[in-house]
């Protein structure tokens, strides 16, 4: 069984005292395993398990925060209860984008395609609230750095580069009139949210790099491990 860092571990005693709770998480790289093809990252073993634990805990509301649209999120991870949904970084949370907005994303896609079509590997995905360049596939390191600076370059200056997942936690945060709230993010997108639940929020970085996290934990196995210990605290 992975073993949680002893000052998470006491940070989590003192969390699962508090209520109202919010435990909200990032998806892809925290409760399922990055993948080439996103639709094949079905959540770890024993995910299903735990968040269904916690969210039958009276005075905890569990939360999935992602990048992804919301139908796609709830598709691919094939989750299901009690759960609050915000998908295409904090975009979803009140219901689909306005007629103005989804026409603009449709029309940065059209600017993007001609970029994307010129590297092999490289693939366009328009979510429900955005648009994704990826290069994970893309073999040619050098071709792909270039697609992302001309992608950036082609972004209308009024559209954001910048993910939007703390907006949505701290909107959470409020309408749930929310005592403590903890966080699990894996990469750079979710630095935002770390950010929006400083000084006190309970924010745990899944894996390696830069981060303004409170805490880290190793990886999927990590979190898991965290979630299960909290399950048993709040019990």
């Amino acid at each position: 069984m992975t073993e949680l860092p002893a000052d998470l571990d006491e940070a989590l005693v003192s969390f699962a005292t508090r209520r109202p709770l919010l435990v909200a998480s990032d998806y892809d790289g925290v409760l399922a395993r990055l993948r080439d093809e996103p639709s094949a990252a079905v959540p770890e073993p024993g995910v299903a398990e735990a968040l269904a634990r916690l969210a039958a805990v009276p005075g905890v509301t569990v939360a999935l925060v992602s990048g992804r649209g919301v139908a796609d999120l709830q598709e691919t991870s094939g989750l299901s209860g009690p759960f609050r949904w915000v998908g295409s970084h904090g975009e979803e949370f009140d219901g689909p984008l306005s007629g103005e907005l989804a026409d603009r994303r449709d029309a940065l896609a059209a600017r993007l395609a001609p970029l994307v079509a010129g590297v092999l590997d490289a693939r366009l995905e328009v979510k429900p609230a955005s648009v994704a360049v990826h290069v994970r596939q893309v073999r040619d390191r050098e071709a792909a750095a270039a697609l992302l600076e001309e992608a950036r370059s082609a972004v209308d200056s009024s559209l954001t580069l910048k993910p939007g997942k703390g907006t949505a936690l701290r909107r959470l945060v409020a309408e749930l009139g929310a005592a403590a709230a903890m966080y699990l993010g894996d990469d750079v997108t979710d630095e935002d949210g770390f950010r929006a639940l400083a000084p006190d929020g309970l924010t745990v970085k899944v894996g390696d790099g830069p981060t303004d996290a409170r805490f880290r934990v190793a990886g999927t196995a990590g979190a898991l491990a965290l979630l299960r210990r909290l399950g048993d605290l709040v019990r």
